[in-house]
């Protein structure tokens, strides 16, 4: 029979905005880690892993498969297989549920899951004409040859494509992000004011969260490898504490220039960061804990992914948690934390109107409105508008924080979920009892 999986141990780095303090730590290493104290702080024999699963989007050219670079740079032994997994935004929950499935049909008993993401370090790109002109410098012998080469060679040739720009565009409906997150604010008719406002409590919410030490109950310490100014990192660099809507309402929208409402100040952060999670199914997971001691943070029970429109990709929790919802016969009610990644305020905001929308769930699921999401309940730490969203990591994230904050506050079930680019959701029914 399925099993609920066991989430041991789970722990994250702090968050870094991009070029920030994590500029000079590579994506392996930031892992690294991470993923090297987890093992450390559950107590259990590092030997007993028999997989490695890692969620990345950038996958940088010097460490193809970061899953297996990691878990060797994390002194897992070379027998233990690993793979890494990429649904973009969701790519870190993608590694738990991918575990969830391997786990529940066999494959190994003991994995080591988790997310990461060096946005500071995602490369420039050379256009075909510069790579090609590279391409034949590097098979010629003499100086008459090379100088044949050249003659081609144009200065705007050397005009980079930025591989972050890049990767946050949709090929297929070739809107950047930010402008699916103007169409979910226009089709549900949601101010500027309400996303700078959602902005606004986000950074408060995790301005308070920082002060009552919640998130350093589950932060890793690491050296941030800056040869002038060496220091351990152990606070997320992106909260503005002390923000003021007056200072948000001052940004000029940034994707959509003409009536736009999305700016920098109402949108996630780009962002460094990684977070790992050991996982066994439930019987299994008991087993360690008294063999080993170790800390269950709780159990996914269930996961649901689902497809939609890339050009409001925004509104995939919505989708991801119907299908969720019809499978596991829960309500939205049923429901005592919730987790929506903050991709962008509209974006949240925009699936909290969906939910409660009765024309919106009958067109799209052929039933009245899914319910209504009480804001006390949603994500009550901030989210990615305050800390930032590495787009590998944030799946794992949510799942390790929510658990942690469920079973702080004596909870037992939460929803965690993300839009996810190219119009895709996921979410996760967690469970602590």
């Amino acid at each position: 029979m399925k099993e609920r999986i066991a989430v041991i141990a789970g722990y994250r780095s702090a968050m870094g905005k991009a070029g920030g303090v994590f500029k000079n730590v590579s994506a392996s290493d930031l892992g690294a880690g991470v993923a090297k104290e987890t093992i450390l702080r559950s107590k259990i024999d590092i030997n007993l892993i028999d997989e490695v699963i890692i969620g990345n989007v950038a996958q940088p050219a010097d460490s193809a498969n970061i899953s297996r670079v990691i878990a060797l740079k994390s002194g897992i032994d070379k027998k233990v297989s690993a793979f890494t997994v990429h649904r973009n935004c969701a790519s870190g929950m993608e590694a738990f549920t991918s575990a969830f499935v391997r786990l529940n049909c066999g494959y190994g008993t003991l994995a080591l899951v988790g997310g990461v993401e060096s946005m500071s370090n995602i490369p420039l790109f050379y256009g075909k004409k510069m790579t090609e002109i590279f391409a034949k410098l590097s098979r010629t012998k003499t100086l008459i040859e090379k100088l044949n080469v050249l003659k081609d060679f144009r200065l705007k040739y050397l005009t980079p494509t930025v591989g972050l720009v890049q990767g946050l565009t949709d090929p297929i409906s070739g809107l950047i992000m930010g402008c699916t997150a103007e169409n979910v604010a226009r089709d549900f008719h949601i101010s500027r004011h309400e996303q700078d406002a959602f902005a606004l409590l986000s950074h408060q919410k995790a301005e308070r969260a920082m002060a009552n030490e919640i998130f350093s109950q589950e932060i890793v310490a690491l050296f941030n490898n800056d040869e002038k100014n060496s220091s351990m990192i152990t606070e997320d660099e992106g909260v503005r504490k002390g923000q003021k809507i007056e200072d948000l309402q001052k940004l000029k929208p940034y994707f959509q220039k003409v009536d736009g409402t999305v700016t920098v100040g109402n949108s996630s952060q780009i962002t460094d960061g990684s977070a790992f999670a050991l996982v066994a199914k439930e019987s299994y997971g008991k087993k360690l804990q008294q063999e080993f001691g170790c800390e269950i943070l709780g159990y996914i029970r269930e996961f649901e992914y689902a497809g939609l429109e890339p050009s409001r990709m925004g509104l995939g929790p919505v989708f991801a948690t119907a299908k969720l919802l019809d499978k596991t016969g829960l309500k939205l009610s049923d429901f005592d934390l919730i987790e929506i990644n903050e991709a962008f305020s509209a974006q949240v905001l925009g699936c909290v109107k969906a939910f409660a929308s009765n024309e919106f769930c009958q067109e799209n699921f052929g039933k009245s409105a899914i319910g209504e999401i009480n804001p006390e309940t949603l994500n009550i730490n901030g989210g990615a508008v305050a800390l930032g969203h590495p787009v590998g990591m944030s799946g794992a994230r949510i799942i390790i924080h929510l658990l942690r904050e469920l079973k702080r506050r004596g909870k037992n079930r939460g929803l965690a979920s993300l839009c996810i680019g190219g119009g895709q959701g996921g979410s996760c029914v967690l469970e602590v009892n």
